[in-house]
């Protein structure tokens, strides 16, 4: 991912994105578990699936999909399903392996994707947000140090 100084809402309504202090724990909800609200800003790697658009419209209309089938009740978006959109939606080589980017350490990713990674919390799906590559929506699913 490129250099960025500062993440940019994409217009999402933020629905699934949560403040750096919630914890990482799984269950379903919006974002909230049993897991230690510091992992959040210590861990060391992070392992997410992403969808990439290059214009904001699509990426908009990823996250609706998203929000009508999960965010819009308060659920967590499965990440088989999440994988799905991703496949469909994502203009990344890796939609192609459902949006998978693996686990990756701070350092690898660049400005506001790498911010966003990981102060997503395990099992939630942030807001859109723009890079320089693009509008991104990424769903976090662990953390390791």
């Amino acid at each position: 991912m490129g250099k960025d100084s500062k993440a940019k809402d994409a217009g999402g309504k933020g629905k699934g994105k949560a403040p750096a202090g919630e914890d990482s724990g799984g269950g379903k909800g919006k974002g909230k578990g049993g897991g230690k609200s510091s992992d959040l800003g210590t861990c060391t790697y992070v392992k997410a699936r992403h969808i990439l658009c290059e214009k904001q419209g699509k990426i908009n209309e990823a996250y609706k999909r998203l929000e009508e089938g999960w965010l819009g009740n308060g659920d967590k978006v499965p990440p088989a399903e999440f994988a799905k959109i991703a496949a469909e939606y994502s203009e990344c080589p890796s939609g192609k392996k459902g949006g998978d980017l693996g686990w990756f350490p701070r350092g690898k990713m660049a400005g506001p994707f790498q911010d966003v990674a990981f102060a997503t919390p395990v099992g939630t799906t942030s807001a859109p947000f723009k890079s320089t590559h693009g509008y991104h929506i990424i769903l976090a699913e662990g953390r390791k140090n």
